[in-house]
């Protein structure tokens, strides 16, 4: 903050304003974080720097203070707070803004307009020093996003070989054992992977008795959890425990996600002999133990990897699909819950907004995801998060043409800002679903520190990655 709080020698008399200003960014180390984005906003901060540069004009431009840093220069205060912010500290700086001094001299417009005048120049100058911030993003996509479609080839083959081998393998093991086909998804498949092809879902659809299963939705249960669904188990009184194949997987009269991923592990994980299939098709298969999901690792190339993840899937009557990924934060408390995916429509409706209007969603869609991939202070974004977040803008006016990247992209850092200090990220297709349910406070504070940090210089997400 030794910006901020320097010496103000030479300056002209500020009538109060000026030490006023100075004493509550002086104390902004205190709520400098995602509170600091909401209590002072972008719009304080940008003021006070046009502020010291009305008033601290030079006598000699070329005299420097002691620390041999000109008085008049910037002050480098943003991003050098710390990141807590309690009720109590919003409060008093509410308070703190709501009773500071006023200007005869800046409460008129023209003063102000004069000084944002002096400062727009000085902004236009330093913006000519250097690439706009569209180039960089487009210079980013081409040279770290895009995946070249050689290795998007061989990464496809290598998890349909992996497909192929489980499918032989079940079939053969468990002949009974109701399925549909098993098949491919992910962003490997709609063109919206980045970085590196790593990532493939094998998705593995069960076949539920319409007669013996039901699904209910989260919220209208005593656990309260949108997004999420019970399956539970009918007619027990007409078709008892056994009458399904799947009864071996019921919890408490439910079927159980993470029995039905224990089935498959112990057939996946434990029977198969991954290493002699590796060594057939050339690759060093292995279980990722542990994880979330029941995931293979596919050592394709010396220098390229792969990871499987094995999905039991669930397609409802009414087309709700639902996946076998337990809720992040309370696994063994609602491991009951089935996670309904709304990858598919997200995507779909993506695309089709794009094709609307020519946009650049898709672009926006991957530098983001690229930006959370390289950068590990945003890795627990996901993709449908900003997907949603995505989405959302798109509900608003503004142009998603290629040649407004740079605005929607910064845009998208702000509304990434406002819903994190909200707590809410609420889904495009279903707003009862917070979508930032499943992140810690910690893990909020961090994501939002990070992204309001990045919103004065949102190149230097690109720098960092």
């Amino acid at each position: 903050m030794a910006g901020v709080s320097g010496d103000r020698k030479g300056k002209k008399d500020d009538n109060g304003i000026g030490s006023a200003i100075d004493f509550m960014l002086s104390n902004a180390k205190l709520v400098l974080g995602v509170g600091g984005a909401a209590m002072l906003g972008i719009a304080t901060l940008a003021v006070k720097r046009i502020y010291d540069r009305a008033l601290s004009a030079p006598s000699s431009p070329t005299k420097a203070t002691q620390s041999g840093k000109r008085s008049w220069e910037e002050p480098s205060w943003l991003g050098s707070s710390p990141r807590t912010l309690n009720r109590d500290m919003k409060q008093n700086l509410s308070r703190s803004l709501q009773t500071l001094p006023t200007s005869s001299n800046f409460s008129q417009p023209d003063g102000l307009r004069r000084a944002l005048g002096g400062a727009a120049k000085a902004d236009l100058q330093r913006a000519r020093l250097r690439l706009s911030l569209q180039e960089h993003l487009w210079m980013f996509f081409q040279e770290r996003v895009v995946i070249p479609a050689e290795e998007q080839a061989l990464a496809r083959r290598a998890a349909l070989d992996i497909c192929a081998e489980l499918r032989v393998f079940l079939h053969a093991k468990l002949p009974d054992m109701p399925l549909r086909e098993m098949y491919l998804s992910g962003s490997l498949y709609d063109d919206l992977q980045v970085v590196t092809a790593d990532h493939a879902q094998l998705m593995v659809p069960l076949i539920l008795e319409k007669n013996l299963w039901s699904s209910i939705p989260g919220e209208d249960t005593i656990m309260n959890v949108p997004g999420f669904w019970l399956v539970r188990r009918e007619n027990l009184e007409y078709f008892p425990r056994g009458s399904s194949y799947w009864d071996r997987c019921m919890v408490g009269g439910y079927l159980s996600p993470k029995s039905v991923l224990e089935v498959f592990e112990k057939l996946v994980a434990g029977s198969i002999n991954w290493p002699a299939i590796g060594s057939v098709l050339d690759y060093v298969i292995r279980p990722v133990v542990p994880s979330e999901t029941l995931t293979l690792e596919v050592q394709y190339e010396t220098d390229r990897h792969l990871y499987v993840d094995f999905l039991p899937l669930l397609v409802m009557e009414d087309g709700i699909s639902l996946i076998a990924k337990t809720h992040r934060l309370a696994a063994e408390r609602h491991q009951n819950l089935w996670r309904q995916s709304f990858r598919v429509a997200e995507t779909a409706r993506l695309r089709a907004l794009d094709q609307e209007d020519g946009g650049c969603r898709g672009v926006c869609l991957k530098v983001a995801k690229a930006v959370c991939k390289l950068n590990p202070p945003l890795a627990c974004l996901n993709a449908s998060q900003l997907t949603n977040a995505i989405l959302l803008l798109s509900e608003s006016k503004g142009s998603w043409t290629n040649e407004a990247l740079a605005d929607r992209f910064t845009q998208l850092l702000r509304s990434l800002v406002g819903h994190l200090e909200a707590g809410r990220l609420p889904c495009a297709l279903n707003p009862k679903v917070n979508l930032f349910c499943e992140l810690t406070p910690q893990e909020i504070d961090e994501l939002g520190y990070t992204l309001y940090c990045a919103l004065s210089d949102p190149e230097s997400l690109l720098r960092t990655a």
